[in-house]
């Protein structure tokens, strides 16, 4: 029987290029700075990247899950019009939580192919220190004697109440349900650092990152935005998080639910980042001479039990093979999201997956996941890593809480 969900297939949508700010561990250097501001550098440096002027983009596709400051609703917007995108282009802010960057490209494909737009600029954007200490139970005021309700944010939203279960606990139930012991999840862990910090040594991850400096924004007749760092810091220019990691150490650290294999050193690392691409239909992309780095062939979502949504990437990729006729050999390179290791180790078994093609240059673990740029930086990674390896296709995925996969097909179009 085929599998649920579903499926967009792209004939001529092609992802020119992006660029990323470095990743930076939570409460470090990009600790103060708006997500907008962190997605309009992002954005800028992609169309710097791909040569493309703002005024040839004609769609703006954003994503941010939690609000960085007060200027949230605008934020689509502020990273359009501060990218050079004329003020007549509309933008729109999509939320598919950890897979919203995945979304970003689906939703551009479809604008593609439909006409709406020849070139469209994602922007994944989100600021993890300054998810705000929240009430939702005090607009009436404060009772005598009655709790006073301020929670954290970025803690609370780890909770599914629907199934009763944290993101954590989702990653245990796979555990379980597939028998990993923790002594692989700190395996898996450390060689995610390894690969990172061997990328990283390499210059890989370089060709991708945009250096923070403290700057300005400026826009004609409007207010003037910025970047500024803290103190003494002149620049960030690599990702903060990766570094050695062997499995002696990462095994000392104790597991977050008693008997349990997830640790706070097998999990995603919490950062702080934004991440962009420039996507244009083939028709824009030969009018103008450009060579493409991946060609976007289709995407593919999917719904899974809450209480292992983890597993999600598992359905979403089998229907991106389903539908495109491909098998899981034809597939090069796999990025999918490390959200915890025994979650990328049960989807790498439920699929039989080899794991040597998998997170080639780091995960999540080692490198960090920041929710809605998350899917554009995976998505990114991919095209360069299959163009660099010579592969002619790779898949990008991920798993979303509350029970969801989804997944991209890329193809280099220089191994066609």
């Amino acid at each position: 029987m085929a599998t649920k969900g579903f499926f967009n297939a792209f004939k001529d949508v092609w992802m020119l290029g992006g660029m990323r700010t470095p990743m930076v561990d939570y409460c470090g250097a990009l600790g103060h700075i708006s997500p907008t501001d962190l997605g309009i550098k992002a954005a800028r440096a992609a169309l710097a990247h791909t040569a493309v002027p703002g005024e040839h983009v004609n769609s703006v596709l954003t994503g941010n899950m939690a609000p960085g400051d007060f200027e949230q609703f605008m934020l689509p917007r502020h990273i359009g019009l501060y990218a050079g995108v004329p003020q007549e282009v509309p933008a729109l802010m999509a939320q598919r939580i950890c897979g919203t960057g995945f979304e970003l490209f689906r939703q551009a494909g479809e604008q593609i192919e439909s006409g709406c737009a020849d070139v469209a600029l994602l922007v994944g954007t989100e600021n993890m220190t300054r998810n705000p200490i929240a009430s939702f139970t005090h607009r009436t005021g404060f009772k005598l004697g009655a709790p006073v309700e301020f929670k954290d944010f970025l803690w609370e939203c780890l909770n599914d109440a629907t199934a009763s279960v944290n993101m954590i606990q989702t990653a245990e139930n796979l555990a379980k349900k597939y028998g990993i012991s923790r002594e692989e999840v700190d395996a898996f862990a450390s060689n995610s650092f390894a690969k990172a910090v061997a990328a990283q040594e390499s210059g890989f991850h370089t060709g991708e990152i945009t250096p923070v400096i403290s700057e300005n924004f400026e826009l004609a007749g409007y207010t003037t935005r910025a970047i500024k760092l803290p103190g003494k810091t002149a620049v960030v220019a690599q990702d903060t998080h990766a570094r050695p990691s062997p499995v002696e150490v990462l095994a000392k650290l104790r597991s977050i639910y008693p008997g349990g294999v997830q640790t706070g050193g097998n999990s995603s690392a919490l950062v702080d980042a934004a991440a962009a691409a420039v996507v244009a239909s083939g028709a824009y992309a030969r009018a103008e001479g450009k060579q493409p780095l991946a060609r976007v062939v289709a995407a593919a979502v999917v719904g899974v039990p809450p209480e292992i949504m983890g597993i999600g990437p598992a359905p979403a990729i089998r229907l991106l093979l389903e539908r495109t006729g491909l098998k899981l050999d034809d597939i090069g390179r796999f990025e999918i999201n490390e959200a915890q290791g025994a979650q990328t180790l049960a989807v790498g078994r439920e699929l039989g997956l080899d794991m040597d093609k998998l997170n080639v240059n780091g995960g999540a673990i080692a490198l960090g996941h920041p929710l809605a740029a998350t899917g554009v930086r995976l998505t990114l990674t991919l095209a360069r890593e299959i163009q660099r390896s010579g592969q002619r296709f790779g898949v990008a995925s991920a798993c979303i809480g509350g029970g969801q996969g989804i997944a991209l097909l890329l193809e280099n179009p220089q191994a066609v």
